[in-house]
């Protein structure tokens, strides 16, 4: 059995790439240890290119496509899988070669404590602690406004989550409270950090008056062609300026470039690493209701329009912004309309900007973090005390 040999503190973070947000969250809480505890060990680990080294190319592909032309499959499945059930239960079982596999990994790498931010990651390590292959500390960041079953497994130690409502959810499915943290979603210390809009839109060549539209559709750039046709056959007011990031989609870029060539309100970016300051730029966002995405617009109180969500998740975190005030449901057709409104009505814009502030994302990164640290020590107490007792 693998457990606890280091005496100092070494944070291994399971992820996946199927998602932009699984990997962004962890990302941040690489960055905010470095700044809560210098000197501590963090590595992020791919688990699905761990266990399929030869294969993690072509499942991302696949469930890209399969999101892609298939939305409403991926939303049905992920509805029939909220409860545990059956399939549930085939789901988060892993192969004996896979376990092994990420067994030999935390042999090497040796961590203090062990930490996913994706679901198959969460499903094996449980699976690890069960058959007795490790005794660390393990805790699960849930990078969406879910509380969906994948996310829950009976070994976790801690979960970290984005609300109180998805706390309360866990609460609902018999997770103690004691093994539950209402951290917000962890975002990169860069967006909790004061930018001057004027100056960012200086130096991005935006006049400063103008109504600026940030659109993003995902890492993977996932625009929809109804927001396309609507830039191109509505007017929009002269000073409503449109910055889309397509993300990595190149194809998406180069379609985009040819479709509204010309166009001097609409500014077309790639991939971009300063995100956050493209967000401190802008007047409102555009964008499909992904965790972290979204999670980063609250903390820049950045008032949200949301295209409509096709992904279960998305429904999930499209629900809770809505409630919440901070975002409004955002149907293509009528996005025109919409945008309108927020430009003639600043105080609609403010109102939601508030809401957004006080949904709590700052500092999510760092709150994570010292939970992170937290639970090592207090897990071992725990241990510790437990074979007292059985020994006595």
């Amino acid at each position: 059995m693998l457990g606890r040999q280091s005496e100092s503190n070494k944070i291994l973070i399971l992820s996946g790439a199927l998602g932009d947000g699984h990997m962004q969250a962890a990302k941040a809480i690489v960055e905010a240890s470095a700044i809560y505890k210098p000197g501590t060990a963090v590595k992020v680990v791919d688990v699905m290119e761990w266990i399929h080294p030869r294969l993690h190319v072509i499942e991302r592909y696949c469930f890209v496509q399969w999101v892609r032309h298939f939305p409403s499959l991926y939303g049905y499945l992920y509805q029939k899988t909220r409860e545990d059930n059956p399939l549930t239960y085939f789901l988060k079982k892993f192969s004996t070669s896979s376990l092994h596999r990420l067994h030999r990994l935390v042999g090497d790498e040796q961590p203090t404590v062990l930490v996913s931010t994706f679901p198959p990651a969460s499903a094996a390590i449980s699976l690890l602690k069960e058959k007795g292959m490790t005794d660390l500390p393990f805790v699960t960041v849930i990078t969406d406004y879910s509380d969906h079953c994948y996310w829950i497994h009976p070994y976790t130690d801690l979960y970290l989550v984005g609300s109180e409502e998805v706390g309360s959810a866990l609460r609902i499915k018999d997770v103690p409270d004691n093994k539950i943290a209402v951290t917000g979603i962890p975002i990169r210390p860069s967006y909790t950090r004061y930018c001057n809009k004027d100056r960012l839109r200086e130096m991005f060549g935006i006049p400063l008056s103008s109504f600026v539209v940030l659109v993003m559709g995902g890492g993977w750039g996932m625009i929809d062609k109804t927001f396309v046709e609507q830039l191109q056959s509505k007017p929009f007011p002269p000073g409503v300026q449109f910055v889309i990031v397509c993300g990595r989609n190149e194809k998406l870029l180069n379609r985009l470039s040819e479709a509204l060539q010309g166009r001097r309100n609409v500014m077309l970016k790639g991939f971009v690493e300063n995100m956050h300051e493209w967000m401190a730029a802008a007047d409102v966002l555009v964008t499909k209701p992904g965790g972290l995405t979204t999670s980063e617009a609250l903390a820049l109180e950045l008032p949200m329009l949301l295209f409509e969500p096709t992904l279960g998740q998305e429904r999930d975190n499209a629900n809770y912004l809505t409630r919440r005030g901070a975002a409004i449901p955002c149907q293509t057709g009528n996005l025109h309309s919409q945008l309108l409104q927020m430009v003639r009505d600043p105080g609609l814009l403010r109102e939601m900007g508030e809401r957004a502030g006080r949904c709590g994302q700052q500092e999510s990164a760092m709150h994570a973090v010292k939970r992170i640290m937290s639970v090592t020590s207090h897990t071992g107490e725990t241990a510790a005390h437990s074979t007292v007792q059985q020994y006595a």
